[in-house]
C-alpha cells in the first residue's frame, strides 16, 4: 500500500462531492460539496482543495450502468476527468468505477436519519468518500493501484 493521502471527486452535475483520507489510506472522510453547474468555477475549486491537501492521487468515481458499460454520464465523467488532469498536473487522476457509490451513500445517510432534501449536499461528500473508501480498500487486497489512469493530454 502506498503511503499518502488521496483525494477522492464524485461528479454530478449540479453537485461534486470531495473526500480525502489520511496519510496511510485508513479512514476516508468528507471534504465539501463543490457547486458543479459552473464547471470552470468548480475546477477552480477543485484545484484549490487539490493544492491545500498535496495528495498523491486523484480518484474519480466513474459511473457506469450495472452491466459494466458507459452511457452519456461516464462520458461527461471522463471528460471532466481529463480536465481537471490538465489543471492539476503532475498530481496524477484515476478514473475507478463508481457504480452503486450514491444508492449506497443515500441508504447510510436514511439510515442515519438525514431528509433526502437536506442531505443533498452532504450525500455528494458521502459518495465521494465511498468512492475513496473503495478505492483504498482494492488496493490495499490487490496490491495494484486502483481504477485507470487518465491522461492530461489536449
Amino acid at each position: 500500500m502506498r503511503r499518502g493521502r488521496r483525494i477522492a471527486v464524485d461528479v454530478g452535475d449540479a453537485r461534486i462531492g470531495v473526500a480525502s483520507c489520511d496519510p496511510d489510506g485508513v479512514l476516508a472522510t468528507p471534504v465539501e460539496t463543490v457547486p458543479g453547474r459552473d464547471v470552470p468555477a468548480a475546477h477552480r475549486r477543485l484545484k484549490a482543495i487539490i493544492e491545500e491537501y498535496e495528495p498523491l492521487e486523484v480518484v474519480v468515481g466513474l459511473p457506469r450502468s450495472l452491466n459494466g458499460g458507459e452511457g452519456p454520464a461516464a462520458a461527461k465523467v471522463r471528460a471532466f476527468a481529463k480536465e481537471m488532469a490538465k489543471n492539476i498536473a503532475p498530481v496524477p487522476v484515476r478514473l475507478v468505477d463508481e457504480r452503486m457509490s450514491t444508492v449506497t451513500a443515500a441508504q447510510g445517510m436514511r439510515a442515519s436519519g438525514v431528509k433526502a432534501k437536506k442531505g443533498r449536499s452532504a450525500i455528494d461528500q458521502a459518495a465521494a468518500v465511498v468512492i475513496l473508501q473503495s478505492a483504498l480498500e482494492t488496493e490495499r487486497t490487490s496490491g495494484r493501484v486502483p481504477g485507470e489512469s487518465v491522461e492530461a493530454g489536449g
